[in-house]
């Protein structure tokens, strides 16, 4: 059994061995280096380099998609999952770590705990009118039964539900209010709803698939759960109507395995680490989200080699239990002393690469958008790298906040310059969107996310082979090269700085 803080020693290479200059470096060129150094000149830190451009050629679609066919079997043989504590979950690990150890990677899987959320009831019933609630994530409960009253239907407009105003000439005292998704947080719409006297808040959504979010748990009053844009419609017609909403879970923790491994050769002071969840909730195979990136990941390694010709080594992780609180990225950071994670360079991540309705996004690195909060160093031009990827393909792409449930906030939060790509989910593609991408305006990214139909033929292979090129350009560029994030040059670099030096020394020695 691996422990996490057994990990590290797996990974051979010394340092000395790893800035070894290669063979084929010529003399003439580490002195041409030396000269442009000398004047002044910079080469682009982070221009395109032969591993990226080949890495992105080698891993293709076809072979992600082969990977993509496991996880689905997988899936359908052990209860429609892979959650993190079934045995799915461990066949998808095992499945990594055996394509894993015939490429000759040294894998690890250390134990994490985590609070497993279990429901334990989840109706609500008007009458005949019946629907399948999901408790947001820090709800109070109901008690045992629910709690009854009147179905009380918030008006329609920009913001439904985010001012008291809304709730004019309405008697939501002891009532149940229903409100549609937009306009304000899910939080802003429960604390109204509390404020105007209600005992329960349903949220449904406002495009076709499920209401899933939560709420600040340091403002969390009442039972606050979501539902399906049907569901709402339908519950919408009976308004008025005595109303019982059962919404309970509770935690019970966990234990599970998540994966690391990394490539024998490059600077184990400066690593690439890349990452994706693996695991599903659990009523879905989750083949978009979060197979599309795991797969992509492991077409990655396997194409990359566990002994590449690479300045900094690359170290790849699959978490699980991504989406409750102990995930598995936060205990593999645990496990780490202050000086293993200052070796990590930079963190890449991927999440629901393939969706049928995509969109291009990047990780808002700069925090351009103004809503992702102060971003480590390095992130910006993680940022650019990859927007700069897709420009050069002709794909515009557009910001996307991090969404601080997922496992990069884990390495946010250690100051980690973090990056990565998202092709859409759950919200709404607007006009704007569909001109630039196509697709449909008003419907989800990806209608099935976290829904049982987000299975093979939840994935569109065109999005999906240009999201995993774009991830296998990157991880190839900063094997090369951190420089731009982190001020750390590539080997060529170092060796023409050490030439300078001992050119200079001895033109003074001559002179003297």
């Amino acid at each position: 059994m691996s422990t996490p803080g057994a990990d590290l020693r797996e990974f051979p290479l010394s340092r000395k061995q790893s800035d070894r200059p290669r063979r084929t470096v010529r003399h003439g060129a580490i002195l041409a280096l030396a000269c442009a150094a000398v004047l002044g000149s910079t080469v682009p830190a982070q221009a395109a380099t032969p591993l990226a451009d080949k890495l992105a050629r080698d891993v293709t679609v076809d072979n992600v998609h082969r990977h993509l066919i496991a996880l689905q079997r997988i899936a359908d043989t052990s209860g429609g999952n892979r959650a993190a504590y079934t045995t799915g979950y461990q066949r998808s690990l095992d499945y990594l770590a055996g394509k894993l150890r015939g490429a000759g990677f040294a894998v690890t899987t250390p134990e994490f705990t985590y609070n497993r959320v279990v429901v334990d009831a989840a109706s609500v019933v008007a009458g005949t009118t019946r629907a399948a609630p999901t408790q947001m994530g820090d709800s109070p409960n109901t008690p045992v039964g629910g709690v009854t009253g009147p179905l009380v239907a918030v008006p329609l407009d920009a913001t439904p539900g985010c001012q008291a105003e809304d709730y004019a000439g309405l008697n939501a005292n002891g009532a149940v209010a229903l409100i549609r998704r937009g306009g304000c947080t899910f939080t802003q719409k429960q604390v109204v709803a509390a404020d105007a006297g209600a005992v329960a808040a349903l949220v449904y959504n406002n495009v076709a698939g499920p209401g899933l979010g939560g709420i600040d748990p340091s403002q969390a009053r009442i039972p606050t759960a979501g539902l399906t844009q049907a569901e709402g419609l339908a519950l919408t017609a009976v308004a008025g109507t005595p109303t019982t909403v059962d919404v309970r879970s509770h935690r019970q923790l966990t234990t599970s395995r998540y994966l690391v491994t990394q490539t024998r050769t490059g600077r184990t002071d400066n690593v690439v680490l890349a990452g994706a969840q693996l695991d599903s909730i659990d009523t879905t195979a989750a083949i978009n989200d979060t197979g599309a990136s795991s797969a992509a990941l492991l077409e990655i390694a396997l194409r990359l080699g566990s002994s590449p010709r690479v300045n900094n080594a690359v170290r790849f992780a699959w978490w699980g239990a991504e989406d409750v609180d102990k995930t598995a990225a936060g205990a593999y950071l645990r496990s780490l002393t202050f000086d293993q994670q200052l070796d990590i360079a930079l963190y890449l991540n991927s999440n629901s690469i393939g969706s049928r309705n995509a969109g291009y996004f990047v990780y808002d690195g700069d925090n351009s958008s103004g809503s992702a909060g102060p971003m480590p160093y390095g992130s910006a031009q993680i940022e650019r790298t990859f927007a700069s990827y897709f420009a050069g393909r002709g794909i515009a792409t557009e910001d996307t906040n991090f969404d601080r449930q997922w496992d990069h906030s884990q390495f946010i939060m250690a100051g980690i310059p973090t990056g990565g790509l998202y092709s859409g989910t759950f919200r709404a593609k607007t006009d704007a969107q569909a001109a630039k991408w196509g697709g449909t305006a008003g419907v989800s990214f990806d209608p099935c996310h976290q829904q049982p139909c987000d299975n093979l033929g939840n994935v569109d292979r065109t999005v999906l082979d240009r999201n995993v090129d774009a991830l296998a350009f990157v991880t190839g560029t900063y094997a090369t090269s951190t420089e731009d994030v982190n001020g750390v040059p590539p080997r060529a670099r170092r060796a023409a700085a050490r030439a300078v030096g001992v050119t200079t020394t001895t033109i003074k020695g001559d002179s003297r």
